[in-house]
């Protein structure tokens, strides 16, 4: 009979948990449908049956955001972050919910106890960094480098620097940042917007006839930067599009292999690198120059040049772009 029990309560429990899970994967169905109040419905009936389940309480908790129930959603959350046993991913979704609050000083609080935990989370940093610069604080460029150096391959800190360098008197970060940024992600609005960026951002720094008129206060990589595009110089006589700056990136990466890759070895230039061995690099400049200065000239460049854009998108999406810790420069 004892045996008979144990039986009967291990299927039950066994049944318990099928049921937890059955409600979690329909709630996600839910929310990928965009039918939130549903998913939320279904969500919650999972985590009062399973409450110490942090990933039910994270979708239910977002759920609760999407539809503007802040309350909810930090309440969701709070018993996980209070006890110190919540995963990156939870402390992120507090603080979003926390700014949308308009909790700032909660938000700062959240952020502050999360980057002990996890110091190398770069969506951490991110999310803080973008939550200082809304309250008009500068100290927002300190967070985003050091997401940079901490989580490399991260995107969204590449994205908010190179804005902010553009908008300085900055003429290096901006660009080196901003192609990083295209190149981990690729085809997106912000995309778009970051090769706006990068047009006008060339135009900016060959501004100067002489890069290296002024190079104090710059360190050795960006004085090996400038040093290689100042050799270009010749090359802007006809102004900017997306053919000379081919040429000006292609003589750059050439010279810098030669001079500069042992001492300063950088993911991005590797990979210009490489579509220039693949013989992409034409179409990879128009990619991104091409669009932002007149997207009626690249589509006829698309139409010439058919064969050379395909293979140059058959290999942007062949490959994936990565940045090694360690490769930190400013």
């Amino acid at each position: 009979m004892l045996a008979t029990g144990l039986c009967m309560v291990s299927l039950w429990s066994l049944s318990q948990v099928e049921d937890v899970e059955k409600l979690h994967e329909n709630g996600e169905m839910f929310m990928r449908q965009g039918d939130y109040a549903n998913a939320s419905l279904i969500l919650s009936r999972a985590l009062s049956q399973a409450p110490k389940n942090i990933e039910i309480a994270k979708d239910l908790a977002f759920d609760y955001y999407l539809q503007k129930e802040n309350e909810k959603a930090i309440a969701t959350l709070r018993p996980f972050l209070e006890k110190d046993n919540a995963d990156d991913q939870t402390y992120e979704i507090g603080g979003t919910i926390y700014r949308a609050m308009g909790e700032v000083k909660e938000a700062e609080k959240l952020y502050k106890k999360a980057l002990k935990y996890y110091p190398d989370d770069g969506a951490l940093y991110n999310d803080y960094g973008e939550m200082l610069w809304n309250q008009q604080d500068y100290g927002a460029i300190k967070l985003w480098e050091k997401g940079i150096q901490e989580d490399p391959s991260f995107a969204g800190n590449y994205y908010n620097a190179c804005k902010y360098y553009y908008l300085s008197t900055d003429k290096i970060w901006s660009l080196i940042y901003g192609e990083i940024f295209i190149n981990l992600e690729s085809f997106t609005a912000r995309t778009a917007e970051i090769k706006d960026i990068l047009l006008a951002g060339y135009k900016k720094l060959f501004a100067d006839q002489n890069l290296l008129a002024n190079t104090r206060g710059k360190n050795d990589f960006e004085i090996a930067y400038l040093t290689v595009m100042n050799k270009q110089n010749d090359l802007v006589v006809n102004g900017l599009d997306a053919q000379t700056l081919t040429m000006i990136r292609t003589r750059f990466i050439l010279d810098w292999d030669q001079t500069y890759a042992e001492k300063f070895p950088f993911a991005l230039f590797n990979k210009e690198r490489q579509y220039l061995e693949e013989g992409v690099f034409p179409a990879y400049n128009q990619w991104i120059f091409g669009t932002s200065q007149n997207l009626a000239k690249y589509q006829n460049w698309i139409s010439t040049h058919p064969g050379e854009n395909a293979e140059f998108g058959k290999f942007q999406r062949s490959t994936v772009f990565r940045v090694p810790k360690g490769e930190y420069y400013h």
